[in-house]
């Protein structure tokens, strides 16, 4: 449960801000960020979480509202944009039912575990809510939330139906610097409401049933971004015997096995994630002993399967953000090259190749490029069978929403 006395709160007074001329076309076409830099006059100095109101400067009209945030570059998270609206309850408790109204293609489907807020394209800043069966994860990502949680888990219970609901916090939140939890009675994990989600919770996707650990599991638990590729990963793996690099809990396993693979081999360097991945294939009706799993760095244990001359039909690479900075983007070219150099060494000929990226600082067709050239340059031929984006529950709603992309191909010795 949740001291809301403890937290923060907003001031009364709204500031009120100017910005260059770019900043105003960039609003006006709906993007949701106003940097520190852009910024060229504001009423007064605020706090994490205060409402920063944006007027034009030609005619002091209305352009944006949103969360002042004075740790960040990103100075305004925009909530609302060229129609005032008050910032309320109701204001979040609509905004939730849009959300889901997106989503209703996967749930009709039976589908009931989903990105149900993907931050700015559902017009949530800094903020993701995923939903796991009956079981709510909020992820927040700045300070700016915590004087507004009151209001927006009330607008939860409004606008959704759900029996928990857990507060994760990212890395930044977490951090001694920023100390969150000595300062306002907050952890990473912590049940807001509910008698408590088990230590797993249960959720279908695409006909599969699946187990994810809300409170200390990577993310949220489970990486629904993945949802499309899997299904095709499962369209593609009859009779393969299939390599799932990066593998985590075994989401594409799962959905290999459902295809009809032979067997699957699954790296990982966390041994209870590997152990949720047998959970995962037992709860599908899946003997494990069509599962090798091997805890320890992909890389050298891609050597070593090199070295042990294994082969498979299939590989799948699903790696995590190799480039989280613009320094680190050299070294995850480098990453991305030796995984598929090592990838396709391991793969029999007319084999296929599932490679996927989520770094978004690497453009989709960036990514594609260096996948194939990649694979011409270590002597292998890739015939494309598909490139692929967003699903629907992560829409992208401005340019820099979008990080996630993946190639599948087949493979031929060239």
């Amino acid at each position: 449960m949740i001291d809301y006395s403890r937290l923060p709160t907003a001031a009364r007074k709204n500031i009120s801000v100017r910005v260059k001329s770019a900043a105003e076309r960039a609003l006006r076409q709906g993007h949701p960020w106003v940097f520190e830099e852009s910024i060229q006059r504001q009423s007064h100095l605020g706090n994490a979480g205060d409402l920063a109101v944006v007027y034009d400067r030609e005619n002091n009209n209305f352009l944006a509202v949103g969360l002042y945030d004075p740790l960040s570059p990103i100075r305004i998270k925009v909530l609302q944009a060229l129609q005032p609206m008050r910032v309320d309850r109701g204001f979040f408790a609509a905004k939730l039912r849009e959300a889901q109204a997106k989503r209703e293609p996967l749930i009709n489907e039976g589908t009931t575990g989903y990105r149900l807020v993907y931050g700015e394209s559902d017009g949530f800043p800094a903020l993701i809510l995923d939903r796991y069966g009956d079981t709510l994860v909020m992820k927040l990502y700045t300070t700016a939330w915590l004087p507004h949680l009151e209001t927006l888990i009330g607008a939860l219970e409004e606008a959704l139906v759900f029996d928990n609901l857990v507060l994760r916090l990212s890395r930044a939140l977490q951090s001694d610097r920023l100390n969150i939890a000595k300062l306002y009675g907050l952890e990473d994990g912590q049940q807001l409401i509910g008698a408590g989600a088990a230590e797993t919770v249960a959720f279908v996707e695409n006909g599969l049933l699946f187990h994810a650990d809300v409170r200390l599991g990577h993310k949220t638990g489970f990486f629904f971004d993945q949802r499309e590729n899997r299904q095709k990963a499962r369209e593609l793996a009859q009779g393969r015997r299939v390599l799932d690099v990066f593998s985590y809990t075994g989401g594409f396993s799962v959905y290999a096995l459902a295809g009809g693979a032979r067997a699957i081999t699954a790296l990982d360097s966390s041994k209870p994630a590997l152990e949720t991945l047998k959970r995962n294939v037992e709860s599908n009706g899946y003997n494990t002993e069509l599962i090798d799993a091997m805890a320890g760095d992909a890389f050298a244990n891609l050597m070593q399967l090199t070295q042990a001359r294994r082969k498979f039909n299939m590989v799948i690479i699903d790696p995590p953000a190799f480039a989280n900075s613009r320094a680190s983007m050299r070294n995850a070219v480098v990453a991305y090259r030796r995984l598929v150099e090592m990838a396709l060494r391991l793969l029999e000929n007319d084999g296929v190749l599932l490679m996927a990226s989520c770094s978004s600082r690497i453009p989709a067709e960036m990514f594609f490029q260096l996948v194939e050239r990649s694979a011409m340059v270590a002597g292998f031929k890739l015939e494309i069978i598909e490139k692929t984006g967003h699903g629907l529950d992560h829409p992208v709603g401005f340019p820099e929403a979008a990080y996630l992309k993946a190639l599948f191909a087949r493979v031929a010795q060239s």
